[in-house]
Order: C-alpha cells, then sequence, then structure tokens
C-alpha cells in the first residue's frame, strides 16, 4: 500500500496530504513555496504543519494594513514563516522576493493563495527562489475511502496489478462524491456537508470572482454557467455550448463565457483538462478541445442542487461526475510523481479519459466506468486501439493501460488491461 509521506509528526487533528512531502522537499531546496488552490482544500492546516511562525492576512485586518504602510515588518519571524493568503496583501509579494534574493538560504517563507492576483504581480522575476505547489481538494486515499492498495508510482513502474476490495460501496461512492474532498466535510453528516459545498460555491458566485477594470459580474448569469459546467462535466463542450445553454432563451456572448471561465479559474473552482499531444501511427487527427470539470465533483452536485438518491436513480449523470472523480484523484496522485492528466480524443471518436504523463515521458492510458462486463471489455477494447494507434517509437510504449471502475477486485486482464477500483487506488 502507498503511504502519504511526513515530514514531520502532525498534529492530532490534520490529516495527512499528499502534498507535505512536495512541501517539504521544496523547503529544502528553496527559500520561498507558495502554494496555491482553490479555498478551504486544506492549504493553510498543511502550511501551518510545516511553519514555524505565520501571519494570517484572512483573519487579521492589522496585518493587511501593515502591508499597505510597512510590509518588510510581516516578514520578520521564525522560519520557514507563513504568509497566508497572501493575495489579500499583494504588497508583499515584492518584499518576500526581495528577501530571498538577499538570503538564499532555503526554507524561509511559505506563502498561501485562494486566487492568482488579476494583475498577475506574482509571476514577475521569481524563478530560481519560488517554487509553486497546485494543491487541490482531498482524494479518496486521503479522505480514507481509498485503501490505496494500488499504487499509480507503481502503474507507472508496469507493476503487476492485484488487490482484495475496500470495504466501499456504490453507495459511499455516491455520497463521497456529494461530500467532496473538504477537510471540513470530512467528520460532519452529508446533508450539512453538502449544504457547506453549496454556501462555497455561492460565496464564489457572490464575492470570490473578481472581474477586471471595466466589467461587471452578474451572478445570475454566473450561477447559470456554473450549472452548465455541471451540465456538461467531463465533456468537451465548446464556448458556444456553454454560451447557450447557460443563457436558456438568451445565449450568452461566448466572450463573456470566456470572462467568466477566466475568473472561475483564476480563484481555482475549475480546472480543465487539456487533450494529449502525441504522434500517432495513423492520419487520425488529434482534438484540441478541453475536458470541462470543477476542482471536484461535489461543486458540480452543488451547482444543480442534486444529491446521492437521485444520482443513484439515474447513474448515466453520475458516470460523468465518476470520471470528475477519477480525474480530481489521478491529478493528485499525479503530482507525487512528477506527472500531468490529459485526455485523448481523435477524429475517429477513439477517447481515453485520462492520460497520465510525466516528466520523464512515461505514460498511463485510464477509461473510467462504474463497472459491468461489458463496459470494462468496451473500455479495454479502446484502450488497446490507443496502444496500437500512438507510434511507440516517440511516445514509448504505455507502461500501464487501465480501467477504473467504482468497486470490487483490482486485477489485471489476460490482455492486460488493469482493472483497478478506485477505491484501492493510491499515490
Amino acid at each position: 500500500m502507498s503511504e502519504v509521506s511526513e515530514s514531520k509528526t502532525h498534529s492530532a487533528q490534520y490529516r495527512p496530504r499528499i502534498a507535505d512531502a512536495a512541501l517539504s522537499d521544496r523547503l529544502q531546496s528553496v527559500p520561498t513555496v507558495v502554494i496555491e488552490g482553490v479555498r478551504a482544500c486544506g492549504k493553510t492546516a498543511t502550511a501551518l504543519e510545516q511553519s514555524a511562525s505565520d501571519v494570517l492576512f484572512d483573519i487579521d485586518p492589522n496585518a493587511v494594513d501593515i502591508a499597505r504602510v510597512n510590509p518588510e515588518l510581516l516578514l520578520d519571524g521564525a522560519e520557514p514563516r507563513l504568509l497566508d493568503e497572501w493575495h489579500l496583501a499583494p504588497e508583499v509579494w515584492n518584499h518576500v522576493r526581495r528577501a530571498s534574493d538577499a538570503g538564499r538560504r532555503p526554507g524561509r517563507f511559505i506563502l498561501t493563495g485562494s486566487a492568482l492576483p488579476s494583475d498577475d504581480i506574482s509571476r514577475h522575476t521569481g524563478a530560481g527562489r519560488i517554487s509553486r505547489i497546485l494543491m487541490r481538494p482531498m482524494s479518496l486515499f486521503e479522505s480514507g475511502l481509498s485503501s490505496g492498495a494500488v499504487s499509480l508510482g507503481g502503474l507507472l513502474d508496469s507493476e503487476p496489478v492485484g488487490a482484495p476490495p475496500a470495504p466501499a460501496s456504490l453507495t459511499d461512492l455516491v455520497e463521497a462524491t456529494c461530500r467532496g474532498g473538504w477537510p471540513s466535510t470530512l467528520d460532519i453528516d452529508l446533508r450539512r456537508a453538502q449544504q457547506f459545498v453549496r454556501d462555497h460555491l455561492d460565496e464564489t458566485r457572490r464575492a470570490d470572482v473578481r472581474l477586471g477594470p471595466g466589467r461587471r459580474r452578474d451572478p445570475v448569469r454566473l450561477r447559470q454557467l456554473m450549472q452548465s459546467l455541471a451540465r456538461n462535466t467531463a465533456t468537451d463542450a465548446a464556448l458556444a455550448t456553454l454560451a447557450s445553454d447557460a443563457g436558456g432563451g438568451q445565449p450568452l456572448d461566448p466572450a463573456t463565457v470566456r470572462g467568466y471561465l477566466d475568473d472561475l479559474e483564476r480563484v481555482f473552482i475549475v480546472e480543465d483538462q487539456p487533450a494529449w499531444s502525441v504522434h500517432l501511427r495513423s492520419r487520425s487527427r488529434l482534438h484540441s478541445a478541453p475536458k470541462r470539470h470543477f476542482v471536484d465533483p461535489s461543486l458540480a452536485v452543488a451547482a444543480l442542487r442534486t444529491g446521492p438518491t437521485r444520482l443513484l436513480a439515474g447513474l448515466g449523470f453520475f458516470g460523468l461526475l465518476f470520471e470528475s472523480l477519477v480525474v480530481r484523484d489521478l491529478r493528485v496522485y499525479a503530482s507525487a510523481h512528477d506527472g500531468e492528466v490529459f485526455h485523448y480524443r481523435d477524429n475517429t471518436g477513439l477517447e481515453a479519459d485520462a492520460i497520465i504523463e510525466t516528466g520523464a515521458g512515461t505514460w498511463v492510458g485510464v477509461e473510467a466506468k462504474l463497472g459491468g462486463a461489458d463496459a470494462v471489455d468496451a473500455a479495454a477494447g479502446s484502450l488497446l486501439k490507443l496502444r496500437d494507434r500512438v507510434d511507440t517509437s516517440v511516445a514509448g510504449e504505455p507502461a500501464k493501460l487501465v480501467v477504473i471502475t467504482a468497486t470490487g477486485y483490482a486485477f489485471e486482464r489476460d490482455d492486460g488491461v488493469a482493472v483497478v477500483p478506485i477505491t484501492t487506488l493510491g499515490p
């Protein structure tokens, strides 16, 4: 079983995260580490575990005032020093950058942020002394629903697959999708957890999305777009499709939709899945459109105000949410292996729900299916066609082809395709 690496003894209430190891490693090599990610995904708790002192801008208005007048005062403290939600006081950025230059020793500052500053100030000359970690909501392994008996690292190393079922049912998985990977929802009942996610989405719509100069935010239109994104989860819906679907009888301008999507990306609410760029043996043409995903599928559930009962009664839509859940977890696990998660689609209709590719060029092809022998057979067939279509003299042979299902045993088929329940998958 894979384990989350820990850099120190964690506090009793802290749930270890896969990002712990990345943070520990970066603090040993660069002066400043920036942890970015959607609000409430656990950035502050993770940073506090490895910081020696802190400034919490979101709960200390005096700190924001000091940042405007004399930001250097805020950098004085035991190191690593945490500047939490630093985007609320963007004046500190250049001072952190200069302090990192002046004292090139590693592990000086940790910055966390739930939004990219609209003027993109954080992209200014941080190379060589500032390292970034993108943190997402908790995976099923981190929240405890997955046993982690099959590791993505093992799949990338082409290790044999075999594991008993985890003690989780389809109902458990549906409820976990509605609850989401938010640390605050793990120990409360499902009704309150779903209310938390709805409030999170509503607060994003009302307050978190800040548009640029000269642009007016329409909260009603933004809510309609969020609902359209939810209905089109795990699809490559074009801007025009989203604009028509969100506008109802009065379609939105696609340029307006693009602006809203940019704003949602800036606060890490949505995270599109890019298409894989790969050489093919055939004359097939690759599609380049990204797939649409919320950073956590619970946000799609919240946008549509649905829940476990309705999702279990209509598993067709839950199949899309399941794919989004798989992508979320694969992104979290891939981050521990210098990996990114893409999708594949060509003009013949051949698709793969996920391609994990590492910086070294190793790749794994994935199809996500709730289960059922026929569905798994079809998914395995698609993955084998993909393997034959890819020019492996350039891309290399796949380390593994995997059908990720909901529950059951993890095993390898006679054709070499692995079947891995998401409830057995880990980093």
